[in-house]
């Protein structure tokens, strides 16, 4: 049994705040956040907009771009670090929204390698044959951690959630390898302080990322059975655009072979791969049968990768 994506889901906030609009306010400038991020511009939802508002209206889509009824849905898995509350989970709260009244629920938290966290528990329940349609949503409402008067964070970060639902798939399509891992001795080059704001040692994750990155992703296609050859499409985390082309680098791929939204919409944490995912599959870029690899890293510290080939 082959557990694969059947329906695609997002949610992009309306406000948005531009690098001009961040030098009003800080020390930065359009050309220094651009040079060193690639970030052009970010979505900011508004106070009324929690956690859960976003995850509900990219879950919504997700389970009608599946063809299926909220009651269809067996498991809700959302990975996020910006809940709204510490409990009732994210998931808890769509569950009741979308009237998936036959769905068990639970958050997950990676940072913003949780998508893939999330893909992966969701492939393990498919493949035993536990459950048969299983909700992911990655989901941040970042704006909530961000000191704006600290220039090194403040401009990174976006607001957004992106969801897809992992159902058996044909044979040969679908999920084929994944990796996880974790290291907790890089946990203080990024975390959230007393303060309840993000803190990143950047030339730390810079290095770890760009490192961890390229390796996952050759060790999915290793587990796969595939080659740097294989792959048709590569969707990394949207964290800076020098690190997304590390990866690039590392599978020889072609510039318009890989995924890029950073610039418009800067690191949306969990958010960041299924929200790419959607805006390439809806574009056309992805077709069925493309072998693609995800890869992502993040707070922890944290990565995960997963090789797949597209369709149902």
């Amino acid at each position: 049994m082959n557990a694969g994506i059947i329906g695609l889901g997002r949610y992009i906030p309306d406000n948005v705040i531009t690098n001009i609009d961040l030098e009003k306010k800080m020390d930065t400038t359009d050309e220094w956040i651009k040079t060193r991020t690639g970030i052009e511009e970010r979505r900011i939802a508004s106070e009324e907009i929690d956690t859960s508002h976003m995850a509900y209206y990219a879950a919504k889509e997700a389970i009608e771009s599946a063809n299926l009824q909220a009651d269809d849905i067996d498991l809700i898995l959302v990975a996020t670090v910006t809940p709204d509350q510490s409990f009732p989970s994210v998931s808890c709260v769509i569950q009741e929204r979308l009237g998936a009244t036959k769905a068990a629920a639970m958050d997950l938290s990676a940072a913003c390698s949780g998508f893939i966290y999330g893909m992966v528990t969701a492939k393990q329940f498919i493949e035993t044959n536990t459950y048969k349609h299983i909700l992911v949503v990655g989901v941040e409402k970042l704006s909530k951690l961000i000191d704006w008067n600290e220039r090194s964070t403040a401009v990174l970060f976006g607001d957004a959630a992106g969801a897809v639902v992992i159902s058996q798939v044909s044979e040969g399509r679908g999920i084929l390898s994944f990796e996880l891992g974790s290291d907790g001795t890089g946990g203080p080059h990024l975390y959230e302080n007393e303060r309840k704001k993000i803190i990143m040692n950047g030339r730390e994750v810079f290095k770890f990322a760009v490192r961890q990155m390229g390796e996952s992703s050759l060790n999915v296609l290793h587990k796969a059975g595939l080659t740097k050859e294989d792959v048709n499409f590569l969707i990394p985390h949207q964290a800076n655009i020098r690190i997304m082309e590390a990866s690039r680098q590392r599978l020889e791929l072609p510039i318009e072979k890989m995924s890029k939204t950073v610039h418009k919409y800067g690191n949306t944490s969990a958010a960041s791969i299924p929200i790419s995912l959607y805006e390439e599959v809806k574009s056309g870029k992805i077709q069925v049968d493309d072998v693609l690899v995800m890869v992502g890293f993040g707070g922890g510290l944290t990565w995960g990768a997963i090789a797949m080939k597209w369709g149902k």
